[in-house]
């Protein structure tokens, strides 16, 4: 017995002095839970963009700004990082499909996404329920950051189209000196949302909206519509949609004549070359809100090449750096809250990695300085007004 108790006492001693000199047991006490990644094993981060259908440019850009981003960033405390990708399908149904996908994921530590604010609504319930983050590098709609139904794990990089409408409201009154506007939507909260916006900017400022309407997004004939509009004497268009519908109202207008002379606008949504494509020679002098992509620095020039390298194609729409700082932001954010073991293990709180992104602040972005509110508006929001000259978007304002 004497032996016995020796031994065991031994072995006590034994396991005291490995303490001593290093060995660490990790323990999650997070409120969310942690995401344990094994030694060698990738973090893995999913992105839920639309990269397949009429808008998949819109997507694709921001997707190649994230794997951009993973490239520049290298390993995270010794492991590499992984992207699973989602398709949010530009739709409230393609957004809760692709949400519940990632959550059924319990390695996914963070995701980047949606591309369409209509995806984002459902998709930021799923993921923020299941303890998750979600940054979109596109979405737009002040519904997604309104303190009334903000959801807990949703951030932004993108601007909040309260800035975006006001600016093409500005744009309209001031620059061009339009009195009378109509808008059209297509009921998804990014089109109806920034369309509202932008009527309210317009008659704060002294005009008058003639016509508020909306058009179903697969609609195949809008002349019923734009005849009913072109009767109430708008002199601008606003019709902040997507490119199925965008090039449809574009190519239908120029064929109505009482809209001769009319000016028309549309929004980031259809800032692609597919749209142009689409609508051809009838896109032609029209205006298009966005993201001013007029970054003066060092990061978005090497982005650029890259993009370039990469995928043999000039930027095909205009968050491509919004998706680069998101996933930059995420992974700066995993490496700070991590425990790490000895063996490389790590630990991420989904908690703590939600509290270090929220405490984002005068972050020198590519897109500019960014700090995150408490409802998840992180942008350094900067808008542009394009006009298309010879079959390409010009920034023409400010």
């Amino acid at each position: 017995m004497k032996r016995t108790f020796l031994f065991a006492l031994l072995i006590t001693l034994l396991a005291l002095v490995l303490s001593a000199c290093g060995g660490q047991s990790l323990e999650c006490e997070d409120a969310l839970g942690c995401v344990e990644v094994a030694p060698g094993d990738p973090i893995v981060i999913a992105s839920a963009l639309v990269i397949t259908g009429p808008n998949a440019q819109l997507g694709l850009d921001s997707q190649y700004g994230v794997e951009i981003a993973i490239d520049f960033y290298g390993e995270v405390l010794g492991h590499t990082v992984q992207l699973q990708p989602e398709d949010d399908g530009c739709s409230a149904e393609g957004g809760q499909t692709s949400a519940q996908k990632i959550v059924s994921n319990p390695q996914i530590v963070g995701v980047i996404g949606t591309s369409c604010s209509g995806a984002g609504v459902p998709a930021s319930k799923i993921i923020s329920d299941a303890g998750y983050i979600m940054i979109s590098p596109s979405n737009t709609a002040p519904v997604l950051t309104d303190a009334a139904t903000h959801e807990a794990g949703y951030l932004r990089t993108a601007h909040n189209d309260k800035v975006q409408g006001r600016a093409m409201a500005e744009y309209a009154y001031n620059v061009l000196g339009v009195r009378k506007a109509a808008a059209i939507h297509d009921g998804d909260p990014y089109t109806e949302g920034l369309a509202s916006v932008f009527r309210d900017s317009f008659v704060e400022l002294g005009g008058e909206i003639v016509a508020f309407e909306g058009e179903a997004p697969d609609a195949t004939n809008v002349e019923p519509l734009l005849t009913t509009i072109a009767a109430s004497g708008p002199e601008f268009i606003y019709y902040p949609v997507f490119v199925p519908l965008g090039s449809l109202i574009t190519k239908a207008a120029r064929e109505i004549s009482a809209l001769s002379g009319v000016y028309l606008a549309a929004a980031d949504g259809v800032q692609s070359p597919d749209f142009l494509a689409a609508a051809g020679s009838a896109s032609e002098g029209m205006y298009v809100s966005g993201p001013d992509l007029g970054f003066a620095n060092a990061t978005y020039d090497r982005l650029l090449v890259a993009y370039q390298e990469k995928y043999g194609t000039q930027p095909l729409s205009v968050f491509h750096a919004h998706a680069f700082d998101a996933t930059t932001i995420l992974l700066n954010a995993i490496k700070e809250v991590a425990q790490q073991g000895d063996d490389g293990t790590l630990l991420i709180g989904r908690q703590a990695l939600r509290d270090k992104l929220f405490a984002t602040a005068s972050y020198q972005g590519v897109t500019g300085t960014l700090t995150c509110t408490a409802t998840g508006d992180c942008a350094d929001p900067k808008i542009a007004v394009s006009e298309v000259k010879g079959g390409a978007f010009e920034a023409i304002w400010p």
